[in-house]
């Protein structure tokens, strides 16, 4: 059992010093995976279709690095810029969606590459805290493991 916690210990701690070593292409990964789900945006049911709808509805961004992004899209182009950037979803008209500035006005104009990645640095913290707090119990599992493979070693009872 203690050699189980140590190995989970060790992939943990190793998966950790990776995301912080790795931390640039991250975000660089994800910046050109956001623009490539920009550029194939359509109005079909695809997943990378709805999730750049839920980032833009829940981080209140539109595009990657601002509105106009959508410019350069083929979606934009067709529909203008999606309903999921409107601020008001009644005060959104295809029409304005269409004119850059019109839409300048009724959408959000920040970009959600730099909100999503500053609310996950604003979050790191807590993580970091919670990863803590699970490393120690997995110190001390293993401690109580090795203590309990002693006990059982040294006082072996004789077979009947």
């Amino acid at each position: 059992y203690a050699m189980l916690l140590s190995l989970i210990f060790l992939i943990v701690l190793v998966a950790a010093v990776v995301g912080f070593v790795f931390r640039h292409e991250i975000k660089t990964n994800f910046e050109s995976n956001l623009n490539l789900a920009l550029k194939n945006y359509n109005v079909t049911a695809d997943r990378h279709s709805e999730a750049v709808d839920t980032i833009q509805r829940t981080l209140h961004c539109c595009g990657v690095q601002n509105y106009s992004d959508w410019e350069r899209t083929g979606y934009f182009i067709q529909k203008g810029i999606p309903r999921s950037c409107c601020k008001s979803q009644d005060d959104c008209s295809e029409q304005d969606l269409k004119d850059p500035n019109k839409a300048k006005l009724k959408v959000f104009v920040d970009g959600c590459f730099s909100l999503v990645t500053s609310t996950m640095e604003s979050k790191m913290s807590v993580v970091a805290g919670i990863s803590f707090g699970i490393a120690c119990f997995q110190l001390i599992g293993i401690i109580l493991a090795c203590c309990l493979s002693r006990y059982i070693t040294n006082n072996q009872y004789e077979m009947v």
